[in-house]
């Protein structure tokens, strides 16, 4: 695998937009489907998906939506389709063979997909994913030979056999030449089989191999495209790549951290600010009609709880808190609720942990009269904050458990209040440090395997951390553990724990008695 780029805050933090439980488990699976359908011509194609005994997948694939994922992608859909949920049928209509299967194989991630993938008369292909959370995902093998596809790129793969061909440090140089936009080359091979992997911006002309010597003789060449919204890009300049850069610059510049965070994504994909604000607006839509969504009252079949935002917005008696804290509480209910009847919400940063950002600014903004450009500003803020987390960390529950989603949700949210407020950029990493200080080693144990509860909890308990975290830096707290160190101690506690606590369904709420009979029953019950 290649090295890790730069996050995007709309690639890693901001989004995907979707529909599903999980972003991890749903919307990479589409990702990683729509990828797949891209090595072949038809439409009869035959997946065999095996997942690993002791990773999160093989408890919680069907429950979580990777299998309607995987067939979506199949079908060409993309993460937000309406028909998402009806995919594994209509893929059988196509023609479209799917099957999983669970057993025991070595893997370094607990997100691994292994792929036989193939169509009648034509190719067949092995390949290897992996989720790393928030929708986003790697491949990492084709046919046993190691490379790394983010989906941020224009992918143009050649797979050859070393017999009969010029040597491949020759063919890369000459590829090379003839490609001088490309924006990356790299040569790989395991027992004779070779892969030339050129990563460009922009399609590349048809015929690829036309333009080549006929003496090189390819047995396949694969045309990728990007599935991310912004691509990357060679040589990228950040402004900053810490907290402590970050504050750097904001002192030296008197500039306020919504402006920075302008600044890092304009510099990371290339985009102007008109550009970032349109995405920005986009994202900030999404949101607010994922709340009126849920306000409005849903109902799915597999599901926990039934509609319960509308309980706490009825409820006359005494609020601890006041009505600023009763619509908080409303408005992340009604975005879980949006979220677990496969309604479309923004993950930010994940699906399990899309509730907090969204009900607590747009509660913010109706008790406080804040307008929608004061909610791109702070939306910025947290995908800033967002950034910084997923450089130094993950936001996979599987990796570092529910302090990865509900606890970087939380912080950020807490800068994005902290803007909101008029606060400065030290104030707004203050904040997000201590949010993210209270909620280290928080587990993911969902019951029944389904992403609801405790997540309602959660969400609602990250907005609360969030409100008090803000209010604390605001009021001059002192936050005595930089959010450099935090995030440190943060990635560190998080591999620490059990992997019966992240997300495999194998230990804490998960294994109770509750748990087993309530998953007992939605299981038996015929998914749409």
């Amino acid at each position: 695998m290649s090295n890790k780029l730069p996050p995007s805050i709309f690639n890693d933090v901001l989004g995907p937009v979707m529909r599903g439980p999980s972003s991890s488990h749903t919307a990479a699976a589409v990702r990683i489907g729509r990828i797949i359908r891209q090595f072949f011509d038809s439409n009869r194609l035959h997946i065999t998906v095996e997942f690993d005994a002791d990773g999160s997948l093989a408890s919680t694939y069907n429950s979580q939506g990777t299998d309607i994922g995987l067939a979506a992608g199949l079908l060409g859909m993309d993460p937000a389709s309406e028909g998402l949920a009806k995919s594994l049928s209509l893929a059988e209509k196509e023609g479209i063979c799917l099957n999983f299967k669970v057993s025991n194989f070595k893997t370094n991630h607990p997100n691994t997909f292994r792929i036989e993938a193939g169509e009648e008369g034509g190719c067949n292909f092995n390949l290897i994913f992996i989720s790393t959370g928030g929708g986003m995902f790697e491949l990492i093998e084709l046919n046993g030979i190691p490379l790394s596809i983010r989906g941020d790129y224009h992918e143009n793969l050649f797979l050859f056999n070393l017999n009969g061909s010029a040597e491949p440090e020759t063919l890369v140089r000459k590829m090379a030449l003839l490609f001088p936009e490309h924006e990356a080359i790299s040569f790989a091979d395991k027992n004779g089989s070779c892969l030339i992997n050129l990563k460009t911006r922009q399609p590349c002309l048809e015929n690829i191999a036309g333009r080549l010597s006929p003496d090189y003789k390819f047995t396949s060449v694969i045309r990728l495209k990007p599935e991310l919204p912004v691509l990357s890009r060679r040589n990228i300049e950040l402004p900053f790549h810490n907290a402590a850069g970050l504050l750097k610059e904001a002192e030296s510049s008197s500039r306020q951290i919504h402006d920075l965070a302008l600044d890092y994504e304009c510099s990371r994909g290339g985009l102007n600010e008109k550009k970032v604000y349109r995405l920005t607006a986009g994202i900030l839509t999404v949101m607010k009609r994922s709340i009126e969504t849920g306000l409005s009252g849903t109902n799915y079949q597999d599901r926990i709880l039934g509609p319960q935002a509308h309980k706490m917005l009825s409820y006359n008696g005494m609020v601890p808190g006041g009505k600023e804290v009763k619509n908080i509480i409303a408005l992340i209910s009604a975005v879980m609720e949006t979220k677990s009847s496969m309604g479309v919400i923004a993950a930010a940063p994940t699906a399990g942990a899309c509730a907090c950002l969204p009900g607590i600014l747009i509660a913010s903004s109706k008790a406080n009269s804040i307008n929608d450009i004061q909610l791109s500003k702070a939306l910025l803020t947290a995908g800033l904050v967002g950034v910084l987390i997923a450089h130094k960390s993950t936001f996979a529950a599987e990796e570092c458990g529910c302090q990865a989603e509900c606890g970087s949700a939380s912080a950020m949210s807490a800068a994005a209040l902290v803007q909101l407020a008029g606060g400065s950029a030290k104030q707004a990493l203050a904040a997000a440090s201590m949010a993210l200080q209270n909620l280290l080693g928080m587990i993911c144990d969902p019951v029944a395997n389904r992403v609801e509860v405790p997540c309602l909890g959660k969400n609602i308990l990250a907005g609360m951390n969030a409100l008090a975290a803000a209010n604390m830096a605001l009021s001059g707290f002192d936050q005595v553990i930089p959010f450099d160190e935090t995030l440190m101690a943060f990635d560190q506690v998080g591999r620490m724990l059990p992997s019966e606590l992240r997300c495999t369904g194998k230990g804490g709420l998960s294994i109770t008695d509750s748990s087993r009979e309530l998953q007992k029953r939605l299981d038996n019950r015929a998914f749409l």
